[in-house]
């Protein structure tokens, strides 16, 4: 389990493309949900969102420290000043609202269940009862089971990896999660036996679109992370980064 290398606020990497200015921003992310950020072989933190909110940092003229935390203690982090910016393919809810603002969105995405391949074809609740669903505890993904798929047994991980671990040693029929990050699952080869079960869902609580958050009453940093999205959307800077990892757009 990749969490178990990478424990709270153990992992720091300070990009600094304008480094004679005072303006220092703490960018939280998970380092844990391939392709948006994780660590590659040679331990570096990478992904889409880490590149991301590097491009944004550029766009900003900011000094900016990068630092992974557990999903279920991101925001946590922010209400505690211990992060100014979280980028870490968060959807706004009314639930999270409530603990931080929210930036226009980065990218947009939807939600599909992955199963042993040729096992199912429908994903409905009726053809899932009684099978056991992972997905990650905190997530939209997790409050739609817990509203539609009452007859299927819930389980939470605190990873992406861990669910898909799950998955692959049996532990778990299916997982429900973001169509993006499973693909990258399925062209891996520890996902050649498993594939897409029946179609992304259509659930509105699942049409996500990924924001940047920051706490509550800042305004001015929440502006500039606006402006800085529609900067790099105009000077290539993000196509270039969605082909690194991504082979549509997702804007």
């Amino acid at each position: 389990m990749r969490n178990a290398v990478l424990p709270l606020l153990a992992c720091y990497w300070l990009v600094s493309a304008f480094p004679a200015l005072a303006d220092r921003l703490v960018v939280a992310t998970e380092g844990a949900y391939p392709p948006f950020s994780y660590i590659d072989e040679q331990g570096r933190l990478t992904g889409f969102d880490v590149d991301i909110a590097l491009a944004l940092c550029r766009a900003m003229a900011a000094e900016c420290e990068l630092v992974t935390e557990r999903w279920d203690r991101l925001l946590d982090g922010l209400e505690q000043g211990r992060f100014d910016m979280v980028v870490a393919s968060m959807a706004r809810t009314e639930a999270r609202a409530r603990r931080a603002d929210f930036s226009d969105h980065y990218y947009r995405t939807h939600s599909v269940f992955v199963g042993a391949a040729g096992n199912l074809t429908h994903a409905t609740p009726e053809h899932l009862a009684g099978l056991r669903i992972a997905t990650g505890t905190g997530t939209i993904q997790a409050a739609f089971l817990q509203r539609h798929y009452g007859a299927s047994e819930l389980l939470l991980s605190e990873s992406q990896e861990q669910a898909l671990d799950w998955l692959r040693t049996g532990k778990a029929d299916l997982v429900l999660s973001d169509t993006i990050n499973l693909l990258g699952f399925l062209q891996s080869r520890e996902g050649e036996h498993f594939d897409y079960v029946g179609e992304p869902l259509a659930d509105d609580l699942l049409k996500a679109e990924a924001r940047i958050a920051v706490a509550k009453g800042n305004p001015a940093l929440l502006e500039r992370i606006n402006q800085a999205i529609v900067t790099i959307r105009l000077n290539g800077s993000y196509d270039h980064i969605n082909r690194q990892y991504i082979p549509f757009s997702v804007y």
